[in-house]
C-alpha cells in the first residue's frame, strides 16, 4: 500500500484541471492558486466526505488535518465508511460562510463563500512515525498546540485507529465576493439590500466537570478564544 506524501512535500503551481475539478458554471470564481485551497482547508473544521457504502451514496462530516499536499483523516478500524473510502475513489468538500447576500429580488438571494472540493482515492497511512505525525496534524488542525501537552496515542488505541491519506492533486475552489447581483430594473425598489457578514468565534472555554483544582487554562486555549 503506498504511503502518503512526506511532511514538507513541495507545494503544486496550479490546482489541476480534470473534468470534475474544472468548473462549468461561474468559472470567474474559480481561484487555481493552491495557496486558496490551503486557505480554505486550513479555515475549516470539518469535511464533509462522500463515499459509495453498500451500493449507496453516503455524505459523512468528520475532522481532518492537513500536511503539505496531503489531508488526513481518521477513525475507528471497524468504521464502514472509512474501509469504504479505501475501495475507490472520494469526494470531499469544505465550505465557509463569510456572509449572507440579501438582495431586492427572492433570486437573487445568495451567500459569499469559499469552498473546496477534493477528488482522489485515499490510501491507508501504515508507517508508525507517519501515522503519529498525521494524527497530530488532525489533532493540531481544530486544538492547535493541544498535541504536545496531552498524552500520545498508546498501541491499543493505535491499533484501533484507521488514518487515511488523501492527495490533493486534484481539488478546485469556488468563491463568492461582493454585493448582491440585482437586475436593473429591481434597484428602485425600496427594499434593503446588502450583506450580513458571519463568522466563528470561540466562547470561554468550559472546565471539566472533573477537572483537578489548580489546572489553568492553558495559553493555546486562550489564544483561539482571544484570536479575531
Amino acid at each position: 500500500m503506498p504511503e502518503a506524501a512526506l511532511p514538507g512535500t513541495p507545494s503544486r503551481p496550479a490546482l489541476s484541471s480534470t473534468p470534475r475539478s474544472t468548473l462549468t458554471r461561474y468559472r470567474d470564481r474559480a481561484a487555481t492558486d493552491p495557496a486558496a485551497l490551503y486557505e480554505v482547508l486550513d479555515a475549516g473544521l470539518i469535511c464533509h466526505i462522500g463515499v459509495t457504502l453498500h451500493g449507496t451514496p453516503v455524505v459523512l462530516p468528520t475532522v481532518y488535518g492537513r500536511r503539505g499536499d496531503t489531508l488526513y483523516l481518521h477513525g475507528s478500524t471497524g468504521a464502514g465508511n472509512l474501509r469504504a473510502a479505501l475501495t475507490g475513489e472520494i469526494s470531499l468538500a469544505v465550505t465557509l460562510v463569510d456572509a449572507i447576500v440579501y438582495a431586492r429580488a427572492a433570486m437573487h438571494f445568495s451567500m459569499n463563500y469559499r469552498s473546496a472540493v477534493v477528488h482522489g482515492r485515499p490510501v491507508e497511512v501504515t508507517d508508525p512515525e507517519q501515522r503519529l505525525d498525521a494524527l497530530r496534524a488532525i489533532v493540531e488542525h481544530s486544538a492547535p498546540g493541544a498535541w504536545d501537552t496531552v498524552r500520545a496515542p498508546d498501541k491499543k488505541e493505535l491499533a484501533a485507529t484507521l488514518v487515511l491519506a488523501i492527495d490533493l492533486a486534484e481539488a478546485s475552489v469556488k468563491m463568492r465576493t461582493g454585493d448582491p447581483s440585482d437586475d436593473p430594473a429591481d434597484l428602485d425598489r425600496d427594499t434593503w439590500a446588502g450583506l450580513l457578514p458571519v463568522r466563528q468565534v470561540f466562547g470561554p472555554p468550559a472546565p471539566a466537570r472533573d477537572l483537578g483544582d489548580g489546572i489553568d487554562i492553558p495559553a493555546h486555549v486562550l489564544d483561539r478564544v482571544h484570536r479575531r
